[in-house]
C-alpha cells in the first residue's frame, strides 16, 4: 500500500488515522490516529459516533490507554511511532480522490461546496492539473462539521511553487474571498495550537501575520498543504537510519528555505550556536513532519530552535549529517531570533 502525507486510513475497527510522511516500513503505515468511534463524540457517520483527536501527546496517551498494539519502536526512526499494519486497513482515503468525488457529485452541504468553490479557484488561478490537487482533511472521511475548516493537499514541487505563489498574489492584491488572518483569528488558533505548542502570543503573530498556506477562505479557516510527488522521492524505508542523540536548542541562521512550503519541511542552516542540550554535534538543517512550522523563517534570518537532534546517515550515499527535528514536544519552536518575546 502507497500512503503519504494527506491520505488517510481506516481500520476494521472504525479506528481512522492520518498518514505521516512518504516513507514507510514494509506493510506498515506510519499514522497518527485522529478519529475514533465514541458514544460521546459529536461527529456522525453512518449511524456511528467519532470522537477527534488533534494534540500530539493526546494521541499517545489514547493509542497508550486503549489502542496499545498501534505503538511500536522504529528502529529506522529510533522513536516509538504508530504504525497501522496494511492488512488492518479496510479503507484508504485519498484526497485527490476525494475531491474528484465532490467535483461529479450532485449533493454536497454548505462546507463541502465551500471547499469545492476553493479548490476551484486555486486550479484556475494557478493552471495546475486537477490531479495535482486534493480534499483532505474532515471532509474526507465524511466526519466533518459545520465548523470544521478546509483541508486541500496539492502535490508536486512545480504544482506547489504554482498554487503558493497564486495564493501569495491573492493576499497581496486583497482578494475578495481568500483573506490572511487577522489579529482575533490568531487568538483563536493561538490558544488552540499552545496547547500542543508552547510560544509566546507575539511571536504567534508575527510569524503567522505573513503565512499564506493557511488563512480564511470567505468565513471559513483553510489550510494548504504541499506535498513532493512519488517521482520526487528517493528515499526508501532503511536507506537513512536516524538516531536520537538529544535534545537541544539552538540558534541558526537560514541558508536555504526552498523545503519550507512542504510537510515534512526543511530549513538548510548555518553559524549554528547551541544554548542549551548537546554541543558535539554541527546540525546541519532543521526539519519538522507538522504543517503548522512551515513558512516559520525566509533564508537571512536567524532562528531559535528546540527539538530532538538526530544523527542522519543515509547508508546508500555513504553520508552522514546531524538535523534538528521539531514537533514532538510541546516546547519544541522555530521562533524568529530578533522577534522572540518572553511568553
Amino acid at each position: 500500500m502507497k500512503a503519504r502525507e494527506g491520505d488517510m486510513v481506516e481500520t476494521e475497527a472504525n479506528l481512522i488515522f492520518d498518514v505521516k510522511g512518504l516513507v514507510h516500513p514494509a506493510d506498515y503505515i506510519i499514522a497518527f490516529i485522529r478519529y475514533f468511534p465514541d458514544e460521546k463524540g459529536v461527529r456522525t457517520r453512518e449511524g456511528r459516533n467519532f470522537e477527534k483527536v488533534y494534540s500530539l501527546w493526546r494521541r499517545y496517551a489514547l493509542l497508550k490507554a486503549r489502542f496499545p498494539k498501534y505503538l511500536v519502536y522504529d528502529p529506522i526512526f529510533d522513536e516509538t511511532l504508530c504504525e497501522v499494519p496494511a492488512d488492518s486497513v479496510k479503507r484508504h482515503y485519498k484526497p485527490v480522490d476525494k475531491l474528484q468525488e465532490l467535483r461529479s457529485s450532485d449533493h454536497v452541504d454548505s462546507l463541502q461546496h465551500n471547499a469545492l468553490r476553493f479548490a476551484e479557484l486555486l486550479q484556475e488561478t494557478s493552471g495546475i492539473a486537477w490531479s495535482g490537487l486534493g480534499i483532505s482533511g474532515s471532509i474526507m472521511v465524511g466526519l466533518q462539521t459545520a465548523t470544521s475548516d478546509i483541508d486541500l493537499v496539492v502535490y508536486g514541487s512545480k504544482n506547489c511553487g504554482l498554487v503558493y505563489s497564486a495564493l501569495r498574489s491573492m493576499f497581496e492584491n486583497g482578494h475578495e474571498s481568500v483573506k490572511a488572518y487577522r489579529r482575533q483569528d490568531m487568538k483563536v488558533l493561538f490558544d488552540f495550537r499552545s496547547k500542543d505548542t508552547t510560544i509566546g502570543f507575539e511571536d504567534f503573530v508575527r510569524m503567522e501575520a505573513r503565512k499564506v498556506m493557511e488563512g480564511k477562505f470567505e468565513a471559513t479557516d483553510y489550510f494548504v498543504r504541499f506535498v513532493k510527488d512519488w517521482n520526487e522521492i528517493d528515499e526508501n524505508y532503511g536507506d537513512v537510519q536516524y538516531k536520537n542523540v538529544g535534545n537541544a536548542r539552538l540558534e541558526a541562521t537560514v541558508i536555504d528555505d526552498s523545503e519550507s512550503t512542504f510537510t515534512p519541511c526543511t530549513y538548510k542552516v548555518e553559524n549554528v550556536k547551541l544554548l542549551e542540550g548537546l554541543k558535539a554535534y554541527q546540525i546541519e538543517e532543521i526539519t519538522s513532519f507538522r504543517g503548522r512550522f512551515c513558512e516559520q523563517a525566509i533564508e537571512g534570518e536567524t532562528v531559535v530552535a528546540e527539538g530532538k537532534v538526530e544523527r542522519v546517515t543515509n547508508r546508500r550515499k555513504n553520508s552522514e549529517h546531524f538535523r534538528l527535528l521539531v514537533g514532538g514536544r510541546r516546547t519544541d519552536h522555530i521562533v524568529l531570533k530578533h522577534r522572540m518575546l518572553s511568553s
